[in-house]
């Protein structure tokens, strides 16, 4: 079928297809001023993405859409509707009690019907690509769509707050707990150190021991010291009980000793002068003999009396040894036992300073968590208002109306098609060479007809749009 063919059917059968668009049309145009208007009201809200000023941690996921469908969920549940039906005390209006009375007969509760009935009329949509969120409620009283919908958005912000702070208080009281048990770990901590310095007497610095490990330093060097010179006496000693203690260095240079062997020596010399010339039987080389025995006896006596002496000398430097040896052991121990408690206190010391750190870190964190639970505001703050909107969402009649052109031109179409295949008839000269399947040489002109010249190939003819019998083909 040509477009000709097509026009020439919607011309024969004007009447069908306009009747059927009407009856389209009307109707539509009808109900759109009959039914109850309804307006729309529209609320937003922008989630913020900024770091947050209490704990310092950016919110980088604020933007994938599972975080916004998150929001959108929590403006839509029941815990925010509720919080919408309380603010708004829906439950004391007269109109919403008699109308539950008549949905549920007085069973159930109302508040959960409300809450019910309100999310019907309300849609949460996301912004596209952006962090803000429209809320919009529909309604027939545009201040009432307007109400309702900034008292949705009212009830999510504060739910917001509340979902955060709520976990941050139920923490605080964690920490509250856990601090007072931490505090009172270090308090034992603390006084179990105090009891064990006055226990032991000792005090858990490194100057104490500093000051023993130096002592015991010292008397080591004075044990080496008098060690060696013991040595040196009990060699000496060993020389004079010996017998050759006259060749001792500390006889030898005695002063008495020398000026007695001095004597000596210049008493022998005149002796062996005076007996050489006298005789030994003169007196006077008896008496310097006499002489010389006295000088012998005293020097023998002068030098066991200073080997004595040195024998008191290794006596008292053994004696000196001993008593170092033993105060090296003990000043040893003492230093060991130093070690020992000091090693012991630094257990009790590092038990401190891990209770300490823990109460610091639980200290930070709860106060953290105390301002967090105090805090009165979300990352989500109201971006605009709802107002009364002046202009009916519904019905929307010029598009109403568009519609029903539309769908009732559709119909008509399709009725006028459909009537035409049910009783086909010759409209048009291309319908006489489908149906015949012969060539036209020419068209006769209709009883009202008028004569048109130029047709195609050189034939008149003339259009049979209208008539009510078919032309006559030659």
């Amino acid at each position: 079928m040509t477009f000709r063919q097509f026009l020439s059917i919607l011309v024969a059968r004007k009447r069908m297809f306009f009747a059927v668009m009407l009856g389209v049309l009307i109707p539509a145009v009808v109900l759109s001023f009959v039914l109850p208007k309804r307006y729309t009201a529209v609320a937003s809200v922008v989630v913020d993405v900024k770091p947050d000023p209490l704990s310092a941690i950016a919110y980088q996921s604020l933007m994938t859409p599972g975080v916004i469908a998150t929001q959108i969920d929590i403006l839509q549940s029941d815990r925010v509707g509720r919080r919408v039906v309380r603010a708004l005390k829906l439950t004391e209006v007269p109109q919403f009690r008699e109308q539950f009375q008549n949905d549920k007969n007085g069973e159930g509760d109302i508040e959960s019907w409300l809450v019910d009935r309100l999310q019907k009329d309300l849609d949460v949509k996301p912004g596209r690509e952006s962090s803000v969120i429209n809320v919009s409620y529909k309604a027939a009283d545009p201040r009432f769509a307007a109400g309702l919908a900034n008292a949705f958005v009212q009830a999510y912000l504060e739910t917001a707050v509340e979902l955060r702070t709520d976990p941050a208080k139920q923490y605080s009281n964690f920490f509250d707990v856990r601090a007072k048990q931490a505090r009172e770990e270090l308090e034992k901590a603390q006084n179990k150190l105090s009891a064990f310095q006055n226990e032991n007497g000792f005090i858990m610095t490194d100057e104490r021991m500093d000051v023993e490990n130096q002592r015991l330093t010292e008397l080591t060097s004075q044990l080496v010291l008098t060690q060696s010179l013991s040595a040196e006496a009990s060699s000496r000693q060993v020389q004079a009980n010996s017998g050759s203690g006259d060749k001792l260095q500390e006889i030898t240079s005695h002063p008495v000793v020398a000026a007695l062997r001095a004597d000596l020596s210049r008493s022998e010399a005149r002796l062996q002068e005076i007996s050489a010339r006298l005789g030994d039987k003169n007196p006077q080389v008896v008496e310097l003999q006499a002489n010389i025995n006295e000088l012998r006896q005293r020097i023998d006596a002068e030098v066991k009396r200073l080997t004595v002496g040195v024998n008191v000398n290794g006596n008292i430097s053994r004696q000196r040894e001993a008593q170092l040896r033993a105060e090296v052991e003990a000043q040893r121990a003492r230093v060991l036992r130093l070690k020992q408690v000091r090693d012991e206190g630094a257990v009790i010391t590092r038990d401190i300073e891990n209770a300490q750190r823990n109460y610091d870190n639980i200290m930070q964190r709860q106060s953290v968590t105390s301002i967090e639970s105090q805090a009165t505001s979300s990352n989500a703050s109201l971006l605009t208002s709802a107002a009364p909107p002046i202009d009916p969402s519904f019905p929307k009649i010029p598009l109403n109306i568009a519609l029903g052109i539309f769908v009732g031109g559709l119909l008509a179409v399709g009725v006028v098609m459909a009537t035409e295949l049910r009783d086909r008839r010759v409209r048009e000269i291309d319908d006489v060479r489908e149906l015949l399947g012969l060539a036209v040489i020419g068209v006769l002109p209709g009883a009202n007809s008028k004569r048109s010249a130029g047709a195609a190939d050189g034939v008149q003819g003339q259009r049979l749009l209208g008539h009510t019998s078919s032309p006559k083909a030659a």
